[in-house]
């Protein structure tokens, strides 16, 4: 699977998914690094089919009305730390993984 982390969570987040062996980017790699707008995210997502990790609502909104993106996995875990969040994903990861197979959104809280 391809994911496309958002400028919203840290960049560490990125190796997780790299060592289960899933293609994975974060906004940090793209040519306008964490100022890439949403609608560019948007069609890389679509056009590369990524699942788009984001903390940023207007994705959730986007994916309700328009189904863009392409899948979205949306966190609202709070203000937590980002030890603390590379932790909840190490121990759900292949929870979050088999649900983002058959949904098109799946909220993390």
């Amino acid at each position: 699977m391809k994911f496309l982390i958002d400028a919203q969570l840290p960049r560490s987040l990125k190796q997780l998914f790299l060592e289960n062996g899933h293609d994975c980017i974060h906004t940090l790699d793209l040519e306008l690094g964490n100022k890439t707008p949403d609608i560019l995210i948007n069609q890389i997502s679509i056009q590369e089919k990524r699942i788009v990790i984001t903390k940023d609502s207007d994705f959730f909104y986007s994916q309700m009305i328009k189904k863009e993106p392409y899948k979205l996995i949306l966190v609202k875990l709070g203000n937590i730390s980002k030890n603390d969040l590379l932790q909840f994903f190490n121990n759900h990861f292949e929870e979050i993984i088999l649900n983002i197979r058959k949904e098109d959104l799946l909220l993390i809280k």
